[in-house]
């Protein structure tokens, strides 16, 4: 019979991971990138604020959210899926045309001008905005960025 052991929880739940420098992304564009295995688009919607939601359409299951028309409805910025244009609020995931329906969304940073996407966040999480920070040296994140 097979013996399994003990899983130790990680003391730091939060991993980030860097994924391009912020001069890298166009405003109100959005670009695909692999983070902890999984597809996610990210959103850079002024000078200093980026988002990333899980980069399907659970409309149609297809990965192309970080092809979507970024926009706003009053203060909410939003992308709109590309094949239905279901737009979906980017700093919590939530569908705006359907109350029922969400996509993951993730936590991000910027520290000395890299993107740095987290963990995807929970329900209670999800209405926090993405943020810039400048580490006070980059050991500060959990991790140097080459």
């Amino acid at each position: 019979m097979p013996r399994f052991d003990r899983v130790t929880p990680r003391p730091d739940p939060v991993e980030w991971q860097p994924v391009c420098r912020l001069a890298e992304l166009d405003v109100e564009r959005g670009v695909a990138a692999l983070v902890h295995g999984q597809a996610v688009a990210i959103f850079r919607v002024d000078d200093s604020t980026v988002y990333a939601l899980a980069n399907h359409d659970p409309f149609d299951r297809h990965a192309v959210l970080a092809k979507g028309i970024v926009g706003w409805q009053g203060d909410v910025p939003f992308v709109a899926s590309p094949q239905h244009r279901h737009r979906f609020d980017l700093r919590s995931g939530q569908c705006l045309d359907d109350p029922l329906v969400s996509v993951s969304a993730y936590d991000v940073e910027v520290v000395d001008g890299i993107v740095l996407v987290g963990q995807r966040r929970t329900a209670a999480e999800s209405g926090s905005r993405g943020t810039i920070r400048r580490a006070a040296n980059q050991a500060a994140i959990g991790r140097p960025i080459a």
